[in-house]
Order: structure tokens, then C-alpha cells, then sequence
């Protein structure tokens, strides 16, 4: 890819006011950059890319606001618990239903938990984070409801008297809150089938695309935000990423 190339601007993105579904996330680039994504859930089209020192509110709620200004009035956004972005998106449109990402759930509280957990407390609240895939309708949700109402019950005391400095006490306290706190938006997909209960296209958009830029890692920062630009339009495009 010459370089000439790399100086100019793709395309402007069409109208945005046909999209409803979307996924949002972001990739980190060698720490020292990270690739956000808006991503419409329905044809996997990337709406809105822009490369930013971190994913933060001050980096995330101006791109909301200018893309409410264009039109996007989402009726659903798929993405991670980062608060910060939760806050932001709420801010913009109130009245969008916001999806918890399951996988980004179930990946952060196992990961909390730790491969071979010690406690009995932390082994059945894994098995309860690995259940979450084969949630695909009310019953299965209601299970899953119903389990976790009965370990927080069963183990509310004994997380109680842990000592606070211990490694159990922490990942138990962690794996709870997120769980806890991501109830409300855990379930929405199953009220409307157009709502994807993961970012997981998005993550494999990611992944792909992460792939083809190693191959460019001599690119300025200046070209490498360009090479990211021109990615996400040839995806747009359907035009094979292979440059």
C-alpha cells in the first residue's frame, strides 16, 4: 500500500438514521490506542470508527452526540460494561434499551474466579457464568435467575466474613457486583430477536482485522489511524481486507 493513499479520507458514511441494532466495543492497539467500533447488529456494517487515545466518556460522548445529530436514533446498543460508555450512551438516548454482552460477562467472571477456584461459593458461581451460553429462552433465564438468587443466598454470609484482604474475598466481591449489576440489561434479547445477546461479530471483526495490520507495523500514527479508516470501509464495502 503506498503511502499517497494513506493521506486520504475514505467515503462519508450514508445516512445513519436506518440503523437501530448496534454493536459497540473497542480494541486496543500495543496500549497506546484504541480502535472504537459502532457496528449495526443487522448487516454487520461498521457505522461509525475512531481511533482515540483510550475509551473513555470524554472520548466516546462527543461521537454520540455528533452521530445524534446525524440521525442515529438507535432502538438497541450491544456492548461490554464499560461504565463510562454505559454513561455516555445514556446521556445521548435515553431511551434505548441497552444489551449486556454475555460473553464479555462470562469471560471477566471466570476470569475472576480463576481456572481452579478454592472455594465451593466460587466453583458454583463459575458453573453459573458458564451457563449463560445456553440461555436461549424465558425457562433457561429463569433458571439461571433462580440459581443465582439461591448462591447469593446460600453464600452471602460466608463472602460476609471473608477477610477483605484476601485474594477470595476480592474475586467473589467482583464476580457478585458484575453479575449483579448487569442483570437488568442481561436478558433483553429475548424479548426482541433482533437484539444479539453478545458483541461477538464485532469481536471477530476485531480480530480479523488485527491480523492484516501486523503486516503494517511500520505505518506512522498518522497512516496507521488512515489504515483503520480505509479498513473499516472496504469492510463496509465488502471488499476483501487483504492489504
Amino acid at each position: 500500500m503506498k503511502n499517497d493513499w494513506l493521506d486520504q479520507l475514505p467515503p462519508a458514511q450514508p445516512a445513519y438514521s436506518q440503523y437501530k441494532y448496534l454493536l459497540f466495543d473497542g480494541t486496543y492497539f500495543h496500549k497506546n490506542g484504541c480502535l472504537m467500533v459502532l457496528m449495526d447488529a443487522l448487516t454487520q456494517r461498521i457505522i461509525m470508527n475512531a481511533y482515540v487515545a483510550t475509551e473513555s466518556y470524554q472520548t466516546v460522548q462527543p461521537l454520540l452526540i455528533h452521530l445524534h445529530e446525524e440521525g442515529l436514533r438507535p432502538r438497541a446498543v450491544i456492548l461490554d460494561g464499560h461504565r463510562m460508555v454505559l454513561r455516555a450512551i445514556r446521556e445521548v438516548w435515553p431511551a434505548v434499551t441497552v444489551q449486556r454482552c454475555l460473553y464479555h460477562i462470562q469471560r471477566e467472571g471466570l476470569r475472576w474466579l480463576r481456572t481452579y477456584p478454592k472455594t465451593a461459593a466460587a466453583k458454583e458461581l463459575q458453573k453459573l457464568l458458564r451457563f449463560l451460553p445456553k440461555i436461549k429462552d424465558i425457562e433457561t433465564r429463569n433458571i439461571f435467575l433462580s440459581s443465582y438468587a439461591l448462591w447469593v443466598e446460600t453464600h452471602k454470609t460466608f463472602v460476609a466474613t471473608l477477610p477483605s484482604s484476601t485474594i477470595a474475598y476480592k474475586d467473589l466481591k467482583k464476580t457478585m457486583a458484575l453479575i449483579t449489576n448487569a442483570l437488568p440489561d442481561m436478558f433483553h434479547y429475548l424479548d426482541d430477536p433482533l437484539i444479539h445477546s453478545t458483541t461477538n461479530c464485532l469481536e471477530g471483526f476485531f480480530s480479523r482485522l488485527k491480523a492484516d495490520f501486523r503486516r503494517h507495523r511500520g505505518l506512522s500514527e498518522a497512516h496507521k489511524k488512515s489504515y483503520l479508516r480505509w479498513y473499516c470501509y472496504f469492510k463496509n464495502q465488502n471488499i476483501s481486507n487483504t492489504f
